[in-house]
């Protein structure tokens, strides 16, 4: 058993022999216990504890509400040519604006 590499293309998806190959290890990985070592110590349960704290706060941050907004059809159709994904592009992008306030100032004058 080993680490198997490969170079992946945006987009592109397994062929079905990769996906029968990482199977076949995942199947033969579960056989072997966990060894644990000096530097890779078992987790105690306060340390689970800060972790799961720790995921549960940063899921909150990422967490994004659905809004309704009025966008001008040529603006969305730039967008929409970025493809999958577009309405995450759009909400960086608003990000950046909100947190540069005089990029604001300038879309007001």
């Amino acid at each position: 058993m080993g680490i198997i590499k490969s170079t992946v293309k945006v987009g592109q998806k397994p062929s079905a022999d990769e996906i029968k190959q990482i199977r076949a290890e995942l199947k033969e990985a579960a056989k072997y216990s966990i060894l644990y070592t000096d530097d890779s110590p078992e987790s105690t349960p306060e340390a689970l504890k800060e972790f799961a704290m720790q995921w549960a706060k940063m899921n909150r941050q990422k967490r994004r509400l659905a809004v309704t907004i009025r966008i001008e059809p040529d603006v969305l159709d730039k967008y929409k040519t970025l493809g999958y994904g577009c309405t995450g592009i759009m909400a960086d992008v608003l990000k950046v604006a909100a947190d540069n306030p005089a990029l604001l100032l300038k879309t007001r004058t």
